[in-house]
């Protein structure tokens, strides 16, 4: 059988650029096509030069048109798109700020982009992982449960919001950075998130010294020049505290949901109800404790309460919400962390594996909002 050159595009449409999710033929990736009877050479053209992932898209269009009957042998070969051609595609894929400038929705970036997870038509859960203090293991929770989450299923986003103490990219065990196609942002992917962070901006070791109005340019800029394509879940890793960040996320989110990491002992809940009173003051939700730290099973099988008991399960008392989930202290937590290999990639079947697997679960299901946003209805004045 002959194999022709419209049984190779459709062959390819299936296949997607593993950055933009998106076929590349609908994305304008597929150039020339030669056929010499069982060898098929397909010319591929890059959104960048030296694009990251090029081997992962040699595989996957040689194992798509290798799979057409007659195809004996198929090989790619690579342009790159022009100045114009990615200024085209990141207006297909990412709107044109100059149209929407007029309609604003929300605290739109520069150029005039909207917030798009600010939109009542978005259905993306945005959720705000915060903590009092500093040391609770917030960074870690956020982490692996954005993993837990991706696992369910559902296209997962983090946004490193402590923009002082960045680590979640080296806690994800991302290695490269985002690539930029036309001023827009594509953000890395690993275990099934996505993931923006100021460590990609900065040197680990660079202390960032900005003040209130460059940290929230800076968001802004995470929020409208990153293209996040409708995640599902976008969890945002908060700076300890209550400072000018967690405002200004209030302030360009306020639909979004708040859950507070905490440790077992008194003295720490204290503390950490002080980031649910503020966001009580600037109407977000606070949806539920996360409790981490619990406790530390020996060899022996007993439990052992090193930080103390309770602190969680007060806190959630006090505000009364639910206590999501209680981490328990193990070393191949803190290990993966420090190594860019999460628990939940690495182990998901591991004590604390099971924990963040629950508590995907629970946010998932059993707080999911109630509450439905259309942008259609309108009150008439």
């Amino acid at each position: 059988m002959s194999v022709t050159e419209s049984a190779v595009v459709d062959a390819l449409r299936p296949v997607e650029d593993p950055e933009l999710h998106r076929s590349i033929v609908d994305l304008d990736m597929v150039r020339t096509i030669t056929i010499d009877r069982g060898a098929v050479s397909v010319q591929v053209a890059l959104t960048v030069p030296g694009c990251p992932l090029k081997n992962e898209i040699t595989t996957r269009v040689t194992d798509a048109v290798e799979a057409l009957d007659g195809v004996e042998h198929a090989s790619v070969d690579f342009t790159v798109m022009t100045d114009a051609e990615r200024e085209t595609l990141r207006q297909n894929l990412h709107g044109d700020p100059a149209a929407t400038a007029g309609q604003q929705q929300a605290h739109g970036h520069a150029e005039g982009r909207a917030i798009p997870f600010a939109d009542p038509a978005s259905k993306t859960r945005v959720m705000l992982i915060a903590s009092g203090k500093g040391g609770v293991g917030k960074s870690s929770v956020t982490v692996n449960l954005s993993i837990a989450l991706a696992q369910r299923g559902h296209r997962t986003a983090v946004i490193d919001a402590d923009v002082w103490g960045f680590s979640i990219p080296r806690m994800l065990g991302i290695d490269r950075a985002p690539v930029v196609i036309d001023q827009m942002l594509v953000p890395p992917e690993v275990h099934g998130v996505r993931c923006i962070s100021m460590g990609f901006f900065a040197e680990e070791d660079q202390p960032v010294l900005w003040r209130g109005p460059m940290l929230h340019k800076a968001l802004e800029q995470f929020l409208t020049d990153v293209y996040w394509d409708d995640p599902d879940f976008l969890l945002l890793d908060l700076p300890p505290g209550t400072g000018d960040i967690s405002l200004s996320l209030a302030q360009f989110l306020p639909r979004s949901e708040l859950y507070v990491v905490t440790t077992p002992q008194p003295a720490a809940q204290r503390v950490a109800q002080r980031a649910a009173f503020m966001a009580e003051k600037v109407s977000l939700e606070v949806k539920g404790v996360i409790e981490n730290m619990s406790w530390f099973t020996g060899d022996d099988g007993k439990r052992y309460e090193l930080f103390g008991s309770g602190g969680g399960a007060e806190l959630a008392e006090r505000l009364d919400v639910p206590l999501v989930g209680q981490v328990p202290l193990i070393p191949e937590l803190r290990q993966g962390s420090d190594t860019g290999r999460p628990i939940m990639a690495e182990a998901p079947d591991s004590e604390a594996g099971r924990v963040f697997a629950e508590m995907a679960r629970i946010i998932d299901e059993d707080l999911r909002p109630t509450r439905r946003y259309n942008p259609e209805l309108k009150l008439l004045t």
